[in-house]
């Protein structure tokens, strides 16, 4: 079985830092409940999939995921479409889920990605 860490340290050194950072992020900001999931997934063969990482889940609802591409890291937000960042960093224009790019450490930890994060943990306990 694949652990979190276990991932991180085959995530390529360029997006390594940026990838610790996100899910440093996500770990400050999320409730006690949630479960920590390491996506049993290894590096994609294409540079255009994106390598998922970790998962967050509460109450077995998926709610925040880190991957990463070979030149940027990514958290994405299972209910996203429901998130409003204000902001203009949710990305994307699937059913539900949307992204936010991180391009380095101090993108993961900027106050809007924060913002979000707590956002998505406060919309999954709303229901």
């Amino acid at each position: 079985m694949i652990t979190v860490s276990g991932q991180v340290k085959k995530v390529p050194a360029a997006v390594r830092p940026t990838v610790r950072a996100a899910i440093d992020a996500v770990r400050e900001s999320a409730p006690k409940s949630v479960e920590e999931i390491a996506y049993q997934m290894e590096a994609p063969r294409s540079e255009r999939m994106m390598w998922k990482i970790v998962r967050y889940a509460v109450g077995g609802e998926n709610v925040i995921g880190v991957g990463t591409f070979p030149r940027h890291s990514t958290i994405f937000f299972y209910r996203g479409r429901e998130l409003d960042s204000g902001e203009g960093l949710l990305l994307g224009s699937g059913k539900d889920s949307r992204f936010v790019t991180l391009r380095s450490p101090a993108d993961a930890r900027s106050a809007a990605v924060k913002k979000l994060i707590r956002a998505a943990f406060k919309l999954q306990r709303a229901g």
